[in-house]
């Protein structure tokens, strides 16, 4: 195997970049300085107890993070938008409602809005020339 394929550290990088963590995050998290956690993730090795930690703090398992294969989770993530954005074309095309309504009860909404500010507008000139 490959070096790449080895470095457990990158491994827990990238797994923690995808999951959106900051270094200071997963540190607070496993009760280390962001030094410790920037030093794990230079390692190569690490250690099966320090891993455990890690995988906990992740919220995944260690095997995970050791089989870890940055192609593979990219194309995990791929299908899984490519799905949910068929799905949310195929939702967009069954609407619930007519839109042409939706619209004019906005609009309806909007006359009686201005009705009730010409009214409040002249009873305030009504009280402002009873003065």
């Amino acid at each position: 195997m490959t070096t790449e394929t080895m470095h457990l550290g990158r491994k827990i990088s990238r797994i923690r970049e995808l999951k959106g963590m900051k270094q200071e995050t997963l540190a607070s998290v496993m009760g280390l300085s962001q030094q410790a956690i920037c030093k794990l993730e230079q390692s190569e090795h690490v250690d099966e107890d320090r891993l455990e930690e890690v995988s906990k703090a992740l919220g995944v398992s260690a095997e995970a993070i050791k089989n870890f294969n940055e192609e593979a989770a990219l194309n995990i993530i791929s299908n899984t938008f490519s799905d949910f954005k068929d799905n949310a074309i195929a939702n967009a095309n069954h609407c619930t409602f007519n839109p042409i309504e939706k619209i004019v009860e906005l609009y309806e909404s909007k006359i009686a809005l201005y009705e009730r500010l010409i009214k409040e507008k002249e009873a305030f000139i009504e009280k402002m020339l009873k003065k």
